[in-house]
């Protein structure tokens, strides 16, 4: 891992791999006194040396601001001691571009420091990132796959989007969801549900009771969150469950817990999965009705589009929603290689962006899924065939 400050060194500005943030001040220190000495006497800019550690407070290290701030007092002295008497600045501009690089200096090692914290605390939130979203191998219980995920606040870089791919001995398990709310009760929520995803999805049987799993996770926490006093007690979250079982290639097991239905994407069109009649994960006691499985076909070359309501809910400049059925349904007809997971995904993400104008005003993600062809095993989708293998990563 890069050290903030080794890391700030790298963004400023570089010509072939070499820092050049000093070249403007000086610039400007050289044009500073070329004008003087093309001005009349009783129109000095001598003085206006002291610009020169300003700008480097504002592009440079500590010690190049320093420096610069010396080579601008030297400059004075020896620019101003070619004028005749009458004409020289004197000690009180000398003491004004003493006292201005003083103070470039103590301004550049704060600014430094300001982005070290800032560089440390994205660092800190990249980490939150991967814990919560874990990252995936290209290939993973038997699935092509690809994500994108915006948050909405760019500076946090996580919020209530959460996804998944969980292999084991009972087929592969796929969780795509979203937290009602934003901010890092969010994704605390989030990281709570994938806890339980990654252990019932490996261990349990049937996907009807990771369901039931998933919504006793969320009034737990909910439940939890409350004691200590947090204004979490009406929190809950939609999601969609998908089951790949080992023994049927052809099917996919679906439980929709309100949320936006997949697409099924291949060469043949598009089509949606069945909404279903689940409640959002944390509402299940409104009904006494376990959450349905529904089985849905799934042809050879066919990828599920899982996506949150950040796409769907995306509105253009006159307050449009996003088509995202119509939109792939075009793509599709017009080239049907788009069904492939990593083209698929980078569609709807650009086409999200573009019809929003890059403006989210919520989180989202973008999830493509599709079966491995039998010819294309590799050791990555060893876990889900193999019963007994071992505990979930």
């Amino acid at each position: 891992m890069l050290h903030p400050e080794r890391l700030y060194r790298q963004q400023l500005l570089r010509v072939r791999g070499y820092s050049v943030a000093w070249l403007p001040p000086l610039v400007l220190l050289g044009a500073i006194t070329l004008l003087d000495f093309n001005t009349t006497g009783s129109f000095r800019i001598l003085s206006w040396c002291v610009l020169v550690p300003g700008v480097a407070a504002a592009i440079c290290g500590v010690w190049t601001t320093a420096g610069l701030a010396l080579l601008a007092l030297v400059t004075y002295v020896l620019a101003d001691s070619a004028w005749p008497n009458q004409y020289r600045a004197g000690l009180a501009d000398f003491i004004l571009v003493l006292v201005g690089g003083m103070l470039a200096t103590l301004a550049s090692g704060v600014r430094l420091r300001g982005e070290q914290r800032m560089v440390h605390m994205m660092d800190i939130a990249e980490t939150i990132r991967r814990t919560v979203l874990r990252p995936l191998p290209p290939v993973w219980g038997g699935l092509d796959h690809a994500a994108v995920y915006l948050a909405a606040d760019t500076d946090a870089r996580v919020g209530g989007d959460f996804y998944d791919i969980q292999p084991g001995p009972h087929g592969t398990r796929v969780l795509l969801g979203d937290v009602q709310g934003k901010g890092l009760r969010a994704v605390e929520t989030a990281a709570a549900l994938l806890g339980t995803f990654r252990e019932a999805g490996y261990h349990e049987t049937g996907l009807a009771t990771v369901a039931t799993r998933l919504e006793s996770r969320m009034v737990r926490h909910r439940g939890h969150t409350t004691a200590l006093g947090r204004p979490d007690g009406d929190r809950f979250a939609t999601a969609v469950l998908l089951g790949f079982p080992a023994d049927r290639p052809d099917a996919v097991d679906v439980v929709n817990f309100g949320h936006e239905p997949p697409l099924i994407v291949g060469p043949a069109g598009v089509r949606s999965m069945p909404g279903g009649d689940g409640l959002p994960l944390g509402l299940g006691e409104l009904t006494e009705q376990r959450p349905t499985v529904r089985r849905v076909a799934l042809a050879p070359g066919e990828t599920v589009l899982l996506v949150t309501d950040g796409v769907t809910e995306a509105r253009d400049a006159e307050g449009r929603f996003y088509p995202l059925p119509d939109e792939v349904a075009r793509a599709a007809a017009a080239d049907p290689g788009i069904a492939e997971p990593r083209r698929l995904v980078a569609f709807v993400r650009e086409g999200t962006l573009r019809h929003c104008g890059s403006h989210l005003d919520d989180d989202t993600t973008v999830f493509a899924v599709r079966r491995r062809t039998a010819g294309s095993r590799t050791a990555a989708t060893a876990p889900a065939a193999r019963a007994g293998a071992g505990p979930p990563p």
